[in-house]
């Protein structure tokens, strides 16, 4: 068995305060009712912070978008940097379960399919990228998290080469690992962008790129 690290164990914890130490986390139900109202109310943060950003987003306006009372809110999240935090760390754990998918599959998969299941990551979670986004434009104390989080994007891709190729030499899938990741921006950047003249060449031609690229180094 391989020694690289699986997407699975490729995510870092991106919740800290701004002096490194944990934050207080919010409190997670047990019950199916509780577990359904908090990712109502995460769902409805993402949206709102995506829209407005962090300092300007309330949490009133945060539970009536959940269509939940106040209190419940609280309830889970004493304060908007507890549900930030909150929904940075789901971010990443979603971000690190596509990434998963795709390392199950990959040794199946051509460079041109390896290359348009990548570069669909980050734009299937449109929403919760913008969100992710505009916390960490707004909070200097999420520099640490976003560098966390790239670091783990990084290794997920590396562990998504090796399940591909395991000949490769860990140092080589680090570093396409970097190239790769940088085109996945690019793609979402393509995707914000709905209405850009010739956006799907560009995506297109993207692709093509990516799966060029894999295949001078996988074969």
């Amino acid at each position: 068995m391989s020694s690289q690290k699986s997407t699975a164990d490729a995510a870092a914890p991106i919740a800290a305060s701004a002096e490194g130490a944990p934050t207080a986390g919010p409190k997670m139900p047990t019950r199916e009712r509780g577990r359904a109202r908090v990712a109502a109310l995460l769902a409805a943060a993402g949206a709102v912070f995506a829209e407005k950003g962090y300092d300007a987003a309330t949490m009133t306006e945060i539970a009536a978008r959940a269509g939940a009372p106040i209190g419940s809110l609280y309830q889970f999240f004493p304060t908007k940097a507890v549900l930030a935090d909150a929904l940075l760390a789901q971010y990443a754990e979603a971000l690190m379960a596509l990434l998963a998918t795709v390392e199950a599959r990959a040794a199946t998969l051509s460079p041109a399919e390896l290359a348009a299941d990548l570069l669909a990551v980050l734009p299937s979670l449109k929403v919760e990228r913008a969100a992710a986004f505009a916390l960490i434009d707004a909070r200097p104390d999420m520099v640490a998290q976003q560098g966390a989080l790239r670091a783990g994007l990084r290794r997920g891709i590396a562990a998504i080469l090796r399940a591909k190729s395991p000949a490769l030499p860990p140092e080589r899938a680090a570093a396409m690992a970097v190239t790769l990741l940088q085109m996945m921006k690019g793609a979402a950047a393509l995707g914000d962008e709905p209405d850009l003249a010739h956006g799907r060449e560009a995506l297109a031609g993207l692709e093509h790129a990516a799966s060029l690229f894999l295949k001078d180094a996988l074969g």
